[in-house]
């Protein structure tokens, strides 16, 4: 699965241009998912030296992304934020009805992935009784 995460008011709280104090469990749970299989994305807005802090605060936590601003690691280098990235999951404090808890949201995406997985076993005809 791919995850696209905000930084301002996501991984951090929101105090651009400066750096907000992190958000509990945010890194930690990106991590955990990305462990588990899943490309984590930063797309922020953020540009050149705030965007190459963004990176570095989460690298010294021990989250490196897949990408940035980009879908694929090639492309990483982009600077500023050009098109949408295409993802199956968007992380984003801006989102209907508010940003919810880290551990929410790891509770989501892991039951997300499930019935993704469920509805291509039973496309797949697998798990059904055949007589």
């Amino acid at each position: 699965m791919t995850i696209a995460v905000d930084f301002d008011g996501t991984i951090v709280e929101y105090k651009y241009p400066a750096i907000g104090k992190e958000r509990p469990f945010a890194i930690q749970t990106l991590r955990t998912l990305q462990q588990e299989g899943n490309r984590i994305i930063l797309f922020t807005s953020r540009e050149g030296e705030e965007l190459d802090a963004a990176v570095a605060f989460c690298h010294e936590r021990g989250l490196d992304f897949y990408a940035v601003n980009s879908n694929q690691p090639a492309d990483a280098l982009f600077t500023r934020q050009t098109a949408k990235v295409i993802a199956d999951v968007y992380i984003d404090d801006h989102n209907l009805g508010g940003l919810p808890e880290w551990t929410e949201i790891y509770r989501l995406i892991n039951n997300q992935r499930a019935e993704a997985h469920t509805a291509r076993e039973k496309k797949r005809g697998w798990g059904l009784f055949r007589k």
